[in-house]
């Protein structure tokens, strides 16, 4: 039996478990499990570990993916850069680390950019943001760190001016806000300043169109949530258990 898992905390919100769990059900993988493990701590996956020595892979959300990097005896060269890990592959009892968020994030994002997309504010700055910051890079897109706290790496969203967001015509969330269940909540920014030439992506799936989004899709904006990203990494991650080495 191949046993495959998520850590985060809380896990109410996951996506991963459904899909692996009606994905091996469909391909007739019997000898495949997925299940959530909600941990408090990153400290509770070594005794994870232990309990459940058939442990293949791990994917890894909110708020562990920048904290799982001291569990891992070796790292992709994207996490490397990154310092964020998503996906954890399993061998001889050693911890691997990769991230898929970028390859789901990248190919979903490409899909609908335009010359107008080269400046992009990220909103948040957390595991998630930094996959977002690799690609844009990658890309040779302008963008800037929004948070509640100005810091030298980024500016606060008190100082978000209507000129500034009509400059970014790509504005990320990669913030929890709006995540069902607090479907009310949106990150702080002037929609009012947002136009039909603004691309609007929001990480968050559940809503599938959060108020982030909506308040977008009424200025005219492109936008796009995030379901096609988790796909695209969860089949990413499943291509990186199965790879032999």
């Amino acid at each position: 039996m191949r046993q495959f898992g998520l850590i985060g905390y809380p896990l109410s919100h996951s996506f991963s478990e459904k899909y692996f769990t009606e994905k091996f059900a469909k391909e007739g993988l019997n000898d495949c499990t997925y299940s959530a493990y909600p941990i408090a701590s990153i400290a509770g996956l070594s005794s994870l570990l232990k309990s459940n020595p058939l442990l293949s892979g791990l994917n890894v959300t909110i708020p562990y993916k920048e904290q799982v990097l001291a569990f891992l005896y070796g790292q992709s060269e994207v996490v490397q850069q990154i310092h964020a890990c998503n996906c954890i592959k399993v061998e001889n009892g050693k911890l691997i680390g990769y991230n898929t968020d970028v390859t789901g994030f990248e190919s979903s994002l490409k899909k609908q950019l335009t010359t107008h997309h080269q400046q992009a504010l990220i909103l948040g700055t957390g595991g998630a943001a930094k996959a977002v910051e690799y690609v844009l890079s990658k890309s040779g897109i302008r963008y800037k760190y929004v948070s509640r706290t100005a810091s030298d790496q980024n500016i606060s969203y008190e100082q978000l001016t209507p000129g500034l967001i009509a400059e970014s015509k790509l504005i990320i969330n990669t913030t929890p806000s709006g995540m069902y269940p607090d479907i009310k909540t949106c990150p702080p920014i002037p929609y009012e300043s947002i136009t039909p030439h603004h691309y609007l992506f929001d990480l968050v799936y559940n809503p599938a169109k959060t108020l982030f989004l909506q308040k977008g899709e009424e200025r005219g904006a492109l936008i796009k949530n995030g379901m096609e990203m988790l796909v695209i990494q969860a089949e990413e991650s499943w291509r990186i258990w199965n790879e032999v080495n």
